[in-house]
């Protein structure tokens, strides 16, 4: 005995579930096998990056470097990004949503960070508001024909995702710093199904959507999978 769970995420267009047996729900019951939480920790992370760019149409992706030797110290770029995104706030009139990643920039030039923002902004006010270095934004427009905004949303999650698993540790020494940071105020609301089947789940979901979800992944169809029946779903 059991019964399906599902978090939908309407503004995201997805959501995902899995099965819980009895066992499992009691105190001390089964929770699953022994897993990689470096592995774990980076694909939940991927998943919350594609949930908040999706749901919030994040689709035009930049880059801030620092110019001469750069920026070497993980905390020194928080603060300056953080920084930058409350000028930048000012400059387009209010809050807006964003998305960034830092990243160790190759052959040893220090920091620079990968962001993703929903609306357009002139790139000399970012490159004013930035004022350290060279400054690069595009929008996503190179998708196929019929692709709309929340597919050039999570192509621009995808770009983020790549850096994600990249930590930014030096010399062996944690840096104790989040992988990615977002704008405050902009999470996507969640609504959780339950039922016995997962039919039951995903038919409520797709109430909730107006429509059958485009793709459906289960996990019964995955050989190798070893842990509880889980499926995931998503709308165009």
């Amino acid at each position: 005995m059991g019964s399906w769970g599902f978090s939908l995420f309407p503004d995201a267009a997805e959501g995902g579930g899995s099965f819980r047996s009895a066992v499992a729900l009691r105190p001390g019951g089964w929770t699953g096998p022994p897993s990689d939480s470096r592995e774990d920790a980076a694909h939940r992370a991927r998943t919350k990056v594609r949930r908040f760019c999706a749901a919030n149409r994040l689709n035009r992706l930049g880059t801030l470097t620092y110019a001469g030797a750069g920026n070497h110290d993980p905390a020194k770029l928080r603060e300056d990004v953080g920084r930058f995104f409350r000028r930048l706030r000012g400059s387009v009139g209010g809050p807006f949503p964003y998305l960034w990643v830092p990243e160790w920039h190759p052959g040893g030039h220090g920091l620079h960070v990968h962001f993703a923002v929903g609306r357009f902004i002139p790139v000399a006010d970012i490159r004013e508001t930035w004022g350290a270095g060279i400054v690069h934004i595009k929008l996503l427009s190179d998708l196929p024909v019929g692709s709309g905004t929340i597919d050039e949303a999570r192509r621009a999650a995808g770009y983020l995702s790549k850096y994600l698993g990249k930590d930014l540790d030096q010399g062996g020494q944690p840096s104790g710093l989040h992988r990615y940071e977002v704008a405050e105020g902009f999470q996507p609301v969640v609504r959780r199904f339950k039922g016995e089947t997962w039919d039951e789940v995903l038919d409520k979901a797709a109430a909730v959507m107006g429509a059958e979800p485009t793709k459906v992944w289960d996990s019964a169809d995955e050989p190798a999978w070893d842990r509880p029946h889980a499926i995931w779903a998503a709308w165009s």
